[in-house]
């Protein structure tokens, strides 16, 4: 297909909060060049969101746009992230054409959302809610089953009953046999080394993460 041809469901649209390019800041590929694709609209109301600003702010864009806005970035690397970029189904269609077009490509999703219809060839990051984040209920457990290897799961940690929480999930379903497990610190709320400790007591093959982008830049700064 010629570069200047028409894209198949090009004219399709997405409401996007913000597109920017900047270094990955958590998952196994923090510290990496990438290209942040941010999705309006989320139906979670966590107790520490810091992108609040995504529940309504965006504005609406082709497919075509997207594509074209992200050629002018020297990246191949590609995340799509939100709000909750699943609620717009038009972003299953933009998984494939970045797909098709080459581009590594990554979803950060909630874990209440059904990920088994994301393409095969995305990353897929996948929270589980904890009880302090207040929306643990809404877990939809049964996205487990359709982890691959390569994909990630997010536990997000503000408390001790967390962590334990979380452990016993981890073991309920096997989950470290089935991908990549990793723990992240509420931003202000739990202390790095804490969490550090605790990890190395838990005898858990799992992953601390903490937020990149916070510690190299203001914490509050969007766009990076």
């Amino acid at each position: 297909m010629k570069e200047n041809s028409k894209e198949p469901d090009s004219d399709l649209i997405l409401k996007i909060n913000e597109i920017f390019y900047s270094i990955q800041g958590e998952s196994t590929q923090a510290g990496r060049p990438c290209i942040f694709i941010r999705l309006t609209h989320c139906n979670l109301r966590c107790s520490y969101c810091d992108t609040q600003y995504a529940f309504f702010e965006g504005k609406e864009m082709t497919l075509s746009q997207i594509l074209q806005d992200i050629r002018k970035y020297p990246c191949q690397l590609v995340e799509i992230t939100g709000g909750e970029p699943l609620i717009q189904k038009n972003v299953l269609v933009l998984m494939r054409l970045l797909c098709d077009k080459e581009y590594e490509v990554m979803i950060e999703t909630a874990g209440h959302l059904d990920i088994s219809i994301i393409d095969s060839r995305v990353k897929r990051i996948m929270d589980i809610k904890c009880p302090s984040s207040g929306e643990s209920a809404k877990n939809h457990w049964s996205n487990i089953d359709h982890l691959q290897p390569g994909d990630e799961v997010k536990f997000v940690a503000g408390t001790e009953t967390d962590l334990e929480w979380a452990k016993k999930i981890i073991e309920k379903y096997d989950l470290c046999n089935r991908c990549t497990v990793m723990f992240s610190p509420v931003f202000g709320k739990m202390n790095n080394r804490y969490l550090a400790e605790w990890v190395l007591q838990s005898g858990l093959p799992i992953r601390i993460q903490v937020q990149l982008h916070k510690i190299i830049w203001e914490p509050d700064t969007r766009g990076v």
